[in-house]
């Protein structure tokens, strides 16, 4: 058997990193030389940017290979990220290295070097992505359970932009032919599945399970063990979305949900104090750079139209305990009718500073107070108002879980998924969320950071 092999995220990986090293190596060595600045082969100088490199890199997924490269998004974020690296090794380089270091010659070499790296490092990721696509073109999921469940997975695939041919499944073990057919998934018997996977006639991606192993029949569970280890891993539909998706869904979560592996925010006290540090310090700084230009949209907001500089609202905070939210003003104070729980694109309640200070995101600064205060972290699930929340608790099972955290000014739905308007909308960014509580740790919270920059200047969330 020669079962459906993608390119292994390990192979990806190592490729990816070959080419980094080259391309850094390449990079300073050809800039320093036309500079005048470089006049022989420079090799260990180049650990810091490559390290730099790699690990800004890394928290933006671009060693995954399920990562779109293609896509505007990605590059937005790639060259966001090589300029972090940059910034990163320029502060490393003359802040915190003794003199007499190779690479504190000449600065510009540095900027240079990173600048021709953005283009040729994204080039080959996204030749690598298209032949890893050419590859996946041909595979498919196969989804092992209720046909309904696999309609919905297929939905969802197709919400996602994750286009592989999806086919549904059941194990005569534990569950009887579906009656019928359904337009748009094919449907067969496991056994006939297992016959074409191992005689090279069906290529298959990953096989999906709608139910726990506990529910599979023994002869099935000992078959899927068999198909992972020859390259066809199976995934329980959570950890599947978890895996290609990084959210979890929401259809799977219960109360017991919580006592499963991850949840070290909110069950370490280490971590909660580790992130508590970090906000205090970060805040501080914040609120330090963040004054003049609160205090000029300050004088703008007064300008355009009089009233309070400063909007105050009940949001919802850790452990359901209220607190006052903090906002630059972007509304008129006195309009007819209350305009809805939402804003819309065009809402006439919003000024023109207003739209300007959504637009940049500029408004959220002030949070940065309640954040010092110990209200809210920099990074977390978007506080949302209390009125809000007492019509998510009702209609949403389990909404009361992101409350084991701190709200933050930004957070993992909030980079992944645009301003919702809607109860649909807030389950999708629930399930975002909850993937952020039970997975957190600190490099995620930096890949956080830098697809926040990422939004405030190309626009995406809030």
């Amino acid at each position: 058997m020669q079962p459906y092999r993608q390119y292994t995220g390990r192979k990806t990986l190592l490729s990816l990193l070959a080419l980094d090293t080259l391309a850094i190596v390449a990079a300073f060595n050809i800039v320093g030389r036309l500079r005048g600045v470089v006049d022989h082969a420079i090799f260990w100088p180049l650990a810091a940017p490559l390290a730099a490199l790699v690990f800004a890199i890394y928290l933006i997924d671009g060693y995954r290979e399920h990562t779109d490269m293609m896509s505007l998004e990605y590059a937005n974020l790639h060259a966001i990220t090589v300029v972090c690296a940059m910034l990163a090794t320029l502060l490393l380089t003359f802040v915190f290295i003794p003199g007499g270091f190779e690479l504190q010659s000449s600065r510009g070499v540095i900027a240079l070097s990173f600048l021709v790296v953005i283009p040729v490092t994204l080039g080959y990721r996204r030749v690598l992505y298209e032949r890893h696509s050419a590859a996946r073109s041909g595979a498919h999921f196969v989804f092992l359970g209720p046909r309904e469940s696999c309609e919905a997975f297929r939905e969802e695939c197709r919400a996602m932009a994750t286009w592989q041919p999806v086919i549904h499944t059941w194990s005569p073990e534990v569950a009887a032919a579906p009656d019928g057919a359904r337009s748009g998934v094919m449907s067969q018997p496991f056994p006939e599945i297992l016959e074409a996977i191992w005689d090279n006639r069906l290529a298959v991606e990953a096989i999906v399970l709608a139910e726990s192993n506990r529910e599979l029949g023994p002869k099935v569970a000992q078959q899927l063990v068999r198909l992972h280890f020859h390259g066809v891993p199976a995934y329980t539909s959570e950890l599947f979305h978890q895996v290609y998706w990084r959210k979890v869904p929401l259809r799977g979560v219960d109360p017991a949900w919580l006592f499963q592996e991850g949840f070290q925010i909110a069950r370490e006290p280490v971590f909660e104090r580790m992130k508590r540090a970090c906000d205090i310090l970060l805040s501080s700084l914040g609120l330090l750079l963040a004054t003049p230009f609160i205090a000029v949209a300050a004088a703008a907001i007064l300008i355009e139209a009089r009233g309070p500089v400063f909007f105050r609202q009940t949001r919802v905070g850790m452990h359901g305990i209220p607190f006052k939210m903090l906002k630059l003003r972007t509304m008129r104070t006195h309009t007819p009718g209350d305009g809805g729980l939402y804003t819309s694109p065009d809402d006439a309640r919003v000024t023109r500073v207003g739209r300007l200070l959504r637009a940049t995101h500029l408004d959220e600064l002030p949070q940065l107070w309640n954040v010092l205060r110990g209200d809210m972290s920099l990074i977390g699930p978007r506080a949302e108002w209390d009125r809000l929340v007492e019509d998510y608790e009702r209609q949403i099972p389990c909404y009361d879980f992101r409350h084991l955290v701190k709200p933050g000014i930004t957070g993992w739905a909030q980079v992944n998924y645009p301003y919702g308007a809607s109860l649909d909308d807030t389950i999708r960014k629930l399930e975002y969320d909850l993937y952020y509580i039970r997975n957190f740790s600190f490099t995620l919270d930096a890949s956080i950071i830098i697809k926040t920059v990422q939004v405030m200047l190309f626009g995406k969330g809030r």
